[in-house]
């Protein structure tokens, strides 16, 4: 009787033995400091270019998170947006600060201006378009993903890549294009 009485408290332990490891191995190195990241500069000193003349700066790294979250600060220079496209694993959030924004995600279409916020959930199928002559945004991207490294290929870029060209570096970095940049 008490070997069966062991066996049943053993395995009643198990789920929170596991729960208990599972949030001990979540728990990750974080800065033990804050940390300052001024107007128009990015974290670590980088200047990412997307198409040549908009600063695209990273605010706060997937390196500051252990891959949780990524935040850029977008210049817009120029009108114009990427293609639709999809984030298998990422949850993205655009907060406008100045300008003029069009998104779609899915199929509905929305119109941004500065406070406003909008969220793109994985799996959907979005892009956006600035129709304003400049703008300025905050985006991040939950979990970071291969977005950091996604934006310094672009910044590298010399000049706009074709589309094929375009999908396969969206590709390499975890994302499907799947139709052409909005019309506006």
């Amino acid at each position: 009787m008490k070997r069966k009485q062991f066996l049943l408290t053993s395995a009643a332990a198990i789920p929170t033995i596991l729960m208990n490891n599972n949030v001990l191995a979540q728990k990750v190195e974080r800065p033990q400091k804050g940390f300052v990241v001024k107007a128009n500069e990015s974290r670590f000193g980088e200047k990412t270019l997307v198409g040549g003349k908009s600063p695209n700066n990273i605010k706060v790294s997937q390196k500051d998170t252990n891959n949780d979250l990524t935040v850029f600060e977008y210049i817009g220079n120029e009108k114009g947006g990427p293609p639709l496209h999809v984030h298998p694993n990422q949850d993205e959030i655009f907060f406008i600060v100045a300008g003029e924004y069009l998104f779609q995600v899915g199929e509905d279409k929305h119109t941004l201006k500065a406070g406003d916020t909008i969220f793109l959930p994985r799996t959907i199928p979005h892009t956006f378009a600035q129709l304003s002559e400049t703008g300025k945004m905050f985006f991040l991207f939950q979990p970071s993903g291969k977005m950091e490294d996604f934006f310094r290929a672009l910044g590298n870029l010399t000049a706009p890549p074709s589309p094929e060209q375009g999908a396969k570096i969206f590709a390499a970095h975890d994302m499907q294009v799947v139709g052409p940049p909005l019309q506006y």
